[in-house]
């Protein structure tokens, strides 16, 4: 079940030409968001084809004039992510060929993210390769959601919003009203999430699993540091994937004594066998977000989705209006 969190009144149009250049379309990854999204600006999606030749080379024709408008494209790059990424591209490129004043790239999640840096010889970079490619498609501004590391918004030598969902998963704790609760880092690299989740949380603990990656998609969890007896644990992190990660964490902090354990998480990737990890009876609940839309087969009753349709419309509309997007976190 999708929880819409609303926390923000829809915005008024401060003037019919301003509304009117603002133009909203949609790739096919995820319309679901983003037909929450145009909706939250009042606004209908504009109209576009969206088709595949035979040799599976995809197309798009943007159908209504888009001459001097600022165009927001709604498009995360999750599976398939070759061919999202790829239908972003020709989209914003389609957009630039069509005169707009500005395009934004509007990217959820943003794939590719994890291959940030090198870490042994002959390896891409394939989030700067992914910036890259956006970049010289024609894109004017790119609007994220929780990537993988913060470092990848230098990959880009244009204007780039970098908005987090985990606000919208907080308010739906503390509507909770979980008592003893320690935050925890599934690993090193997630602790400044964690600790910046902990502050909003009335300064709630802190606890770090030790974790040592021996391959891709495969981690041993080791140790936890910091004090989880009798307490609700709460595991924080940008995306869950195959699941192995989160859940040995759970387990692990049963193990130490935690009351109870929650996993929350922005973006839900949901690699096989993610479903069956999660729902092994380690979790009280999965918070997760619809940045990445859900099949069928995801759902298990420990599961929440939460729309972050709403922080999108937002962060889109101060973009267009030239207002301040961090003063949303403060």
């Amino acid at each position: 079940m999708i929880r819409a969190t609303l926390p923000i009144q829809a915005p008024v149009p401060a003037t019919t030409n301003d509304h009117n250049r603002l133009r909203l379309f949609s790739g096919s990854a995820n319309v679901p968001l983003a037909t929450e999204v145009a909706r939250y600006l009042g606004l209908d999606l504009g109209p576009m084809v969206r088709k595949r030749f035979a040799d599976g080379e995809l197309y798009v024709q943007i159908q209504e004039s888009i001459r001097g408008c600022d165009v927001y494209l709604i498009q995360p790059s999750c599976r398939p992510v070759n061919d999202n990424l790829m239908e972003m591209l020709i989209m914003v490129d389609a957009c630039r060929r069509a005169s707009a004043r500005q395009v934004t790239a509007v990217i959820p999640y943003y794939g590719y993210a994890r291959a940030d840096r090198k870490t042994a010889g002959r390896e891409s970079i394939t989030a700067k390769l992914v910036a890259n490619l956006i970049t010289e498609a024609g894109a004017n501004r790119i609007l994220a959601m929780d990537l993988h590391s913060a470092q990848i918004q230098g990959y880009f030598d244009i204007p780039f919003d970098h908005v987090y969902g985990l606000p919208v998963i907080l308010d739906y704790l503390v509507s909770k009203n979980l008592s003893d609760i320690v935050v925890v880092s599934p690993d090193v690299g997630g602790v400044a999430r964690a600790r910046a989740f902990a502050k909003k949380l009335n300064d709630a603990p802190l606890a770090i699993i030790d974790k040592r990656r021996q391959a891709h998609n495969v981690a041993e969890v080791l140790n936890v540091i910091g004090d989880v007896e009798g307490k609700t644990a709460v595991l924080v992190d940008d995306m869950i994937d195959t699941g192995g990660t989160i859940s040995e964490g759970g387990r692990l902090l049963r193990e130490k004594g935690a009351r109870q354990v929650y996993a929350c998480a922005t973006h839900a990737v949901f690699s096989p066998p993610a479903v069956e990890r999660l729902s092994s009876g380690v979790f009280e609940e999965v918070i997760v977000t619809n940045t990445i839309p859900f099949l069928e087969e995801h759902y298990f009753p420990q599961l929440t989705v939460l729309s972050v349709a709403n922080l999108l419309g937002e962060t889109i509309w101060r973009i267009h209006e030239d207002t301040s997007v961090s003063s949303m976190f403060r």
